[in-house]
């Protein structure tokens, strides 16, 4: 199967380059096998088989996840930050059924709190690095940050498991208790709504979650004067977040939040944001060398992605 780094020759950097051709050629360069697997399952038809088999090296005889398979979050142990991603992964190749999940489920409903939901991170993670803005505590709280995603997600492949319950119910306390949030807690939410089971009421709550977004300033609305906007407490500085960071496919209800000039606006900046070597940047901070350099692949998929959902000319 030749890649298109084949196809179009070793020398891409030039500006009439194509994205993808370019971005292959990042991928190659820099990527874990994971990110490799994902790019040519994603993009070059390629054998998704291999993705299961490359993230299988990160799971653990407790059915969670760990060894750094989320970058910022660094040794062995399993924590419910990669275990997210590991579903992530999954449903990315359509395999969010069967045996994978009843392993996952099981782990989750271990190391979740009295409330039936996911911590960020487990106190297990002590002696091991990590992120300095993602604290280790003894009795960590349960947070939409990481419960939010993984639940969306089993919802929107219609997995059905008693862990559902619990949390199901404190994502959606979570999120309709909402005032003050900050980009990274909206992103956990929408994920949560877009595959919530009560449509009705996933609507009305990403109808209110938007207007908060949006009288909260946490969307860059125009990329151009994107200084005039409010960086949240604890982010990197510039760690802005565009319209295109929440609704990241056109079926998204984070959709509704902007008009079309802003989200066109929004697409026009992330494709602009790739780099001379074909990928595109880490904005949040860079705490460890490794770190930023396995994160580039995983936002470079992100963006491929998200420009092909809304139509956008890769090649």
């Amino acid at each position: 199967m030749p890649g298109l780094f084949a196809l179009y020759g070793r020398s891409m950097a030039g500006t009439g380059a194509h994205t993808l051709a370019r971005a292959e050629q990042f991928i190659w360069l820099t990527a874990r096998v994971l990110e490799q697997r994902r790019f040519a399952h994603a993009f070059l038809d390629g054998d998704p088989d291999a993705v299961e088999t490359a993230l299988a090296a990160y799971l653990n005889k407790d059915g969670g996840y760990g060894h750094a398979l989320e970058p910022d979050v660094r040794g062995p142990v399993s924590q419910p930050l990669h275990t997210a991603h590991a579903l992530s992964v999954l449903d990315s190749i359509d395999r969010c059924d069967g045996q994978r999940v009843e392993r996952i489920c099981r782990y989750l409903t271990d190391v979740s709190t009295k409330e039936g939901a996911l911590p960020a991170l487990l106190p297990t993670q002590r002696g091991y690095p990590a992120a300095p803005f993602i604290p280790i505590v003894d009795d960590p709280p349960a947070e939409l940050l990481a419960t939010g995603p993984v639940v969306g997600l089993l919802h929107g492949n219609r997995v059905w498991n008693a862990w559902l319950f619990r949390a199901t119910d404190f994502c959606w306390s979570a999120v309709e208790a909402l005032e003050q949030s900050h980009p990274y807690e909206v992103e956990a939410a929408v994920a949560f709504l877009d595959g919530a089971p009560d449509r009705a009421r996933a609507e009305a709550a990403a109808d209110r979650l938007g207007r908060l977004v949006r009288e909260q300033r946490l969307a860059v609305l125009d990329p151009s004067r994107r200084a005039e906007y409010p960086v949240a407490t604890g982010y990197a500085p510039g760690e802005h977040h565009f319209p295109h960071d929440y609704a990241r496919t056109p079926g998204s209800l984070a959709r509704r939040w902007f008009a079309d000039e802003e989200l066109e606006r929004s697409l026009d900046h992330l494709a602009a944001e790739q780099q001379d070597d074909g990928g595109w940047p880490v904005t949040w901070r860079r705490w460890a060398p490794g770190t930023a350099l396995e994160g580039r692949p995983l936002v470079t998929l992100r963006a491929l992605e998200t420009l092909r959902a809304y139509g956008r000319p890769l090649g």
